[in-house]
């Protein structure tokens, strides 16, 4: 196990890393940040949520920036307003002891006009959604023409999501002037054509190994009871954790609408994240959480891309996953910066094989919970 003094990091970066509690490199950082430094070419990384991907890629970005000019050097796309606002978030934190660098994060929901008079500031790094990015870009308020680096985080959700169109666009507008960085969870169909389009024959390539996607920090429990007793467990599991924040995740959204209520009735401060939200009510229920009013997301695994909230203590699962990669996903959103966290799978007794396969795929140990 190397230290990041050993990948290359600066050690003013290391210096605020330590402050963060972030010691020990994840396995996606050994791999990427010597590369992303030394190297910087095109590169693809096929990781999960939760295994430091945004450190993977911030900490050779930033060492990339020339403080001393104040035009955009960098444009990281994200597909959602939460993920976005996380990163520059990030990014500012590992900034502290650092050089000043300005970071400005621009998404759809918000006023554009707010967001062009930011633009019109130095800025060192753009940090977007691709629809809100092409209409600054048509009202000339923001300039790629000096970028060196293009980062796609969540690439596979933005395809998704039906971003693929917006990021040919994108990438048309900076062709030939830029290095790109690309970081998903799958390698779809639709994603791999975009790959060999838009990024070099000989990209560098690094898929990490299941067995070593899982956080470290995240501790692995199953409860065992009848359907018809899961709001009861984990309504009792909520409430053993006091005022600690956690994410409940629902396979479909009419099980997040239902859950959500029955646990409102058991007396738990919920908010409930499903597809059919609007923008508004989406980030109203964020913002309650963020501030501490709502204490528990109840979410599906498609409507929780893109949250990425400090902070949080723990994860249940109302039930199995579809998908060995949805728990990655799931559990990763705990355990989060140094810190530990718990995941844990509400089952019957007839389930308990996913449980031992999901142990196979992923080299992770479940204990009972008592």
């Amino acid at each position: 196990m190397k230290n990041f003094a050993q990948l290359g990091v600066h050690e003013d970066l290391i210096k605020r890393l330590d402050e963060m509690g972030i010691v020990e490199p994840t396995p996606v950082q050994e791999q990427a940040i010597p590369f992303l430094i030394e190297e910087g070419a095109d590169f693809i990384c096929q990781a999960q949520t939760g295994t430091g991907k945004t450190a993977a890629f911030g900490l050779p970005m930033l060492q990339k920036i020339k403080p001393e000019k104040t035009h955009v050097q960098t444009l990281i796309l994200a597909p959602t307003r939460e993920l976005g606002k996380q990163i520059a978030k990030q990014l500012f934190k590992f900034t502290k002891h650092y050089h000043r660098i300005f970071i400005e994060a621009v998404y759809g929901g918000d006023p554009i006009d707010i967001q062009v008079k930011a633009l019109s500031r130095p800025t060192h790094i753009v940090v977007a959604t691709p629809g809100r990015l092409l209409d600054l870009l048509k009202l000339g308020a923001i300039d790629l023409s000096k970028i060196s680096t293009v980062i796609l985080d969540e690439a596979d959700e933005m395809i998704s999501l039906g971003f693929r169109k917006d990021l040919e666009a994108i990438f048309d507008q900076v062709r030939g002037r830029r290095r790109t960085w690309l970081f998903s969870a799958t390698m779809q169909k639709n994603l791999r054509e975009l790959i060999k389009e838009y990024l070099a024959n000989n990209a560098k390539f690094v898929q990490l190994d299941k067995k070593n996607v899982v956080n470290k920090l995240i501790d692995h429990r199953f409860v065992v009871c009848r359907s018809d007793d899961k709001v009861y467990a984990i309504s009792k599991f909520i409430q053993s954790q006091g005022e600690a924040r956690g994410v409940v995740f629902c396979r479909m959204r009419s099980d997040v609408v239902n859950f959500a209520k029955k646990l409102e009735d058991e007396g738990c401060a919920i908010g409930a994240i499903q597809g059919d939200l609007s923008q508004h009510e989406r980030e109203k229920i964020m913002r309650g959480f963020r501030n501490g009013r709502i204490q528990i997301l109840v979410a599906t695994d498609v409507a929780a891309r893109g949250i990425d909230i400090e902070g949080l203590a723990y994860v249940a699962h109302q039930s199995l996953p579809d998908q060995v990669e949805y728990y990655t996903h799931r559990s990763g959103r705990t355990g989060r910066a140094g810190n530990s966290g718990v995941s844990v799978v509400f089952i019957t007794s007839k389930e308990m094989s996913g449980i031992r396969k999901l142990e196979a795929r992923l080299g992770i140990t479940f204990n009972q919970l008592a």
